[in-house]
């Protein structure tokens, strides 16, 4: 069978390398020719001015001349020329960030084929407690946002480095940092495995930052409580939920999980922990004693609640809550995902898979572990 490398005539690394060299100069040099086309109208409008938007907890950030200027009231952003940004996301800002996700993965992908890693299933587990640390730094910028703005816990700029999307880049950052240093540890001799210690490094990083959040509770900082019945519920809440769900699979349908095998219950189990958190989180905090119900963070949450609140009664919306098929969908989109991975495509490019896996992993388990800390925490 021939190679990529045959099948292109080149080597495909050094193909990604021009690619992407050649889309950074294009902007580069587009900045310098038409900066208020290609920097103002397209880099800031959709993507930098965002982040700035929320940074500051505007409504809206606008671009006059080359200043920026940060509006608080929705009138006068409605009546700003443009380019106006709004906090969150746009279609060509979500396309963007896909096309950028696409591109980062295959450039890992040549990363560990040059460690002569990822292989093996034991990376994706070594890779579990940074997803959770995605999901808990970016609690760290809610709390930040629940105090009163004098008594800021970051601030402008730091506090970007935690917005959506630049967290993902920070804590992709520092996942491929402790991966490189995991790598040089075992050629240095100094430990057997890299896995271990990659898990060890990212249960580390995680203690250190549910430690944080904790010692804003015993300080008494603002806006942050703790409602540890919540933790406990939604843990417990998934486990249960991911479990009856792989006794379905493995009763009914096995050739769902064939490939996937155990790795399959640890990405149902991830988001089963992100469709509990959000039915405890939007509905059930004062059942419970936690405080008021949260607000709904992402469109498809909202989308659920309101299909759910025109469908059903009043009556049975007032027993069930209106989040509950959130956690349906979780666990169906799940199930169907495991479906797609055969084990031949484990064998024919492994890394990759693995990394996709992670992937899926996250889009699940990382918004569910911030929505349980934020229901934890109050925030």
């Amino acid at each position: 069978m021939s190679t990529v490398a045959d099948r292109v005539g080149s080597d495909p690394e050094r193909l990604w390398g021009a690619g992407v060299l050649l889309a950074l100069a294009a902007l580069v040099v587009g900045t310098l020719v038409r900066p208020e086309v290609v920097y103002d109208g397209f880099i800031w409008h959709y993507f930098w001015g965002p982040v700035q938007a929320d940074a500051n907890s505007a409504v809206c950030a606008i671009r006059p001349g080359n200043t920026v200027q940060y509006l608080y009231d929705a009138q006068a952003c409605a009546n700003a020329a443009e380019p106006v940004a709004y906090p969150g996301y746009t279609l060509v800002s979500e396309v963007g960030y896909m096309l950028t996700l696409l591109v980062a993965l295959i450039g890992v992908v040549f990363l560990l084929r040059r460690l002569d890693l990822g292989t093996d299933r034991r990376f994706f587990y070594a890779l579990l407690p940074f997803v959770f640390f995605g999901g808990a730094l970016r609690v760290v910028e809610d709390a930040n946002d629940a105090g009163s703005a004098a008594d800021a816990l970051i601030s402008y700029p730091l506090n970007t480095l935690v917005i959506s999307p630049i967290i993902y880049f920070t804590v992709f950052a520092i996942t491929l940092a402790a991966v490189v240093a995991a790598v040089a540890a075992v050629r240095a001799d100094l430990v057997e495995r890299y896995d271990r210690l990659l898990f060890g490094i990212g249960t580390a990083i995680l203690v250190v930052t549910i430690g944080y959040l904790a010692s804003l509770v015993v300080s008494g900082a603002e806006g942050v409580e703790f409602y540890p019945q919540v933790l406990v519920i939604v843990l417990v809440g998934a486990t249960l939920a991911a479990a009856a769900s792989w006794w379905l699979i493995e009763r009914y349908a096995p050739a769902v999980n064939a490939g996937t095998g155990r790795i399959g219950f640890v990405v149902l189990w991830g988001h089963a922990v992100d469709g509990v958190a959000n039915v405890v989180g939007l509905d059930w905090m004062t059942a419970i004693g936690a405080g008021p119900n949260l607000v709904p963070k992402h469109p498809v949450n909202q989308f659920v609640v309101d299909v759910t609140g025109a469908v059903l009664p009043a009556s049975v919306l007032a027993v069930t809550g209106d989040t509950w098929p959130f956690l349906v969908l979780k666990l169906v989109a799940a199930t169907f995902v495991l479906w797609v991975f055969e084990e031949e495509i484990f064998e024919e490019s492994p890394r990759y898979t693995i990394l996709l896996l992670v992937a899926v992993l996250a889009v699940g388990l990382g918004p569910g572990t911030r929505d349980m800390l934020r229901a934890t925490f109050g925030v």
